[in-house]
């Protein structure tokens, strides 16, 4: 009896024994699974951005612009309460909301151009409240940058990063003043690089995101989760007036080395070849003997410029610079731009399916106004495709003087139909006809000669002048 008994005790013991180790290895069952917070850095990704956002936003300013504007005449107070009754009425005052980026502890401070432009008093309002009126350094409508210095000392700074390294797919962050609401911190990812062609400014190597950016963003800082100034928030695509998911950010070196001008010159000295460039396409590729639409077509070549020095001609197209690859015209801009006026580059291009080099020596970019322009004339329509749906005149000295043609030749485009072929291929009324299949065209009756010659066609080259900037297009017949 003593043994069982005793047998008994063991065996219990031994359940009970089992049943504490379990404890000790093992949750309850009724126990929830452990769940570790996602690690980023050696960080949670919560806290990384907490922190960057922390560390960036008191470098972050509020942007007040004022201007005053004329009262509108009775015409113009009637053209825009029929057709732009929302737009801003002359007659007053406008204050213009933006952010900016303090870039120096001694009060320099970049933004956007269109923030600041035409402004009559600019003031800054930092993260602490306080505020300053600022004084504008330099400005630089080319890229929409601008540079603002105030009057203190000891200020917070963000560290500049390296745009180039940006990636697809990378998170960063934008820092504004959307809509007056100050210091609005916003998540998103870099969308894409190397943006061209968007139509904001004349030099555009854009950075994508789909970090929100609204009114009020323009000029406030893109950074990565390391708080490094990657990019000057500038512009957004909307169809609205509001997010829809595509922002447009200058990148940071290319801020960099437009602010840098600026501050020491006051305004931003750039490469120039003397040429006119567009893009080529398949169409007109295959017109110039080429096997692929890559590279910068030379379009017009400045006279006594660097290119005409160094022998480009009209036609050709430009593949390489300084031993970069151009894929297309606004790569060719951005490598033109920043190269140091006096220097000499080797510049490869094909004319006539045959490649060739040159050195050249590399001017300055000239500035000057643009020149308005505006035509009327009496149409003389051809209704033969390719040329069906274009209306052409003379092109006489008054309105070349209009146009501001000094001493262009050609007919003058006075009527363009929708859905055209000349519509297609970009064409609009004031612009001048010099040369159809590289055959100039310098009457009506050269225009309807060659126009007859070559209505069987389907496809014709023109050279084009537009308010003195010359291009080609093809007019597609079939």
């Amino acid at each position: 009896m003593r043994k069982l008994v005793g047998g008994l005790l063991l065996l219990a013991l031994g359940f009970a024994l089992g049943w504490v180790a379990s404890l000790s290895v093992a949750p309850l069952p009724s126990a929830k699974p452990q769940v570790q917070p996602a690690s980023f850095l050696g960080q949670s990704a919560q806290e990384v951005f907490v922190r960057t956002a922390q560390e960036v936003s008191p470098a972050v300013v509020n942007i007040s612009a004022v201007r005053t504007y004329e009262e509108d005449s009775f015409f113009e107070d009637f053209f825009r309460e029929f057709f732009d009754p929302y737009g801003p009425r002359r007659g007053g005052a406008e204050d213009n909301l933006g952010s900016g980026v303090i870039v120096s502890p001694d009060g320099y401070i970049i933004t956007n151009y269109h923030v600041v432009a035409d402004a009559e008093e600019v003031r800054v309002t930092l993260y602490d409240r306080r505020s300053f009126k600022a004084a504008l350094v330099g400005a630089d409508p080319k890229t929409d940058l601008a540079v603002l210095r105030i009057k203190a000392r000891g200020l917070p700074t963000i560290a500049w990063g390296d745009s180039d390294q940006l990636r697809v797919g990378q998170l960063v962050l934008a820092v504004g003043n959307p809509f007056s609401l100050g210091h609005t911190v916003t998540m998103g990812i870099v969308s894409a690089t190397g943006r061209a062609n968007v139509g904001i400014a004349d030099y555009e190597d854009f950075i994508q995101t789909d970090a929100a950016i609204n009114p009020g963003n323009s000029g406030g800082p893109l950074v990565n989760i390391r708080g490094e100034l990657v990019g000057i928030n500038t512009a957004i695509f909307s169809r609205t007036g509001g997010y829809q998911g595509v922002g447009f950010a200058v990148p940071s070196n290319m801020a960099r080395q437009i602010m840098k001008q600026l501050i020491e010159h006051g305004r931003v000295v750039r490469g120039w070849l003397g040429v006119s460039i567009q893009e080529l396409t398949p169409q007109l590729a295959q017109k110039f003997g080429l096997r692929g639409p890559s590279g910068a077509l030379v379009s017009d070549v400045v006279p006594g410029g660097p290119a005409q020095r160094a022998g480009l001609q009209r036609g050709d197209v430009i593949v390489a610079l300084a031993g970069r690859e151009v894929r297309e015209p606004s790569a060719l801009k951005l490598m033109v731009a920043r190269l140091a006026p006096g220097s000499r580059v080797e510049l490869e291009f094909m004319r006539q399916g045959r490649a060739r080099r040159v050195e050249v020596q590399v001017g300055q970019y000239p500035e000057g106004p643009e020149q308005a322009s505006r035509a009327l004339h009496r149409p003389r329509t051809q209704g033969t495709r390719p040329f069906s749906g274009l209306a052409v005149a003379e092109l006489s000295r008054e309105v070349a003087r209009q146009l501001g043609l000094k001493d262009a030749q050609g007919v003058l485009i006075t009527q363009v139909a929708p859905a055209s072929p000349a519509a297609r291929a970009g064409l609009r009324r004031g612009d001048v006809i010099e040369e159809m299949e590289s055959q100039r065209v310098r009457t009506l009756g050269d225009f309807d000669r060659l126009s007859r010659r070559l209505s069987g066609e389907r496809t014709v080259l023109l050279l084009v002048n537009r308010r003195g900037k010359r291009f080609y297009a093809t007019l597609q017949g079939g």
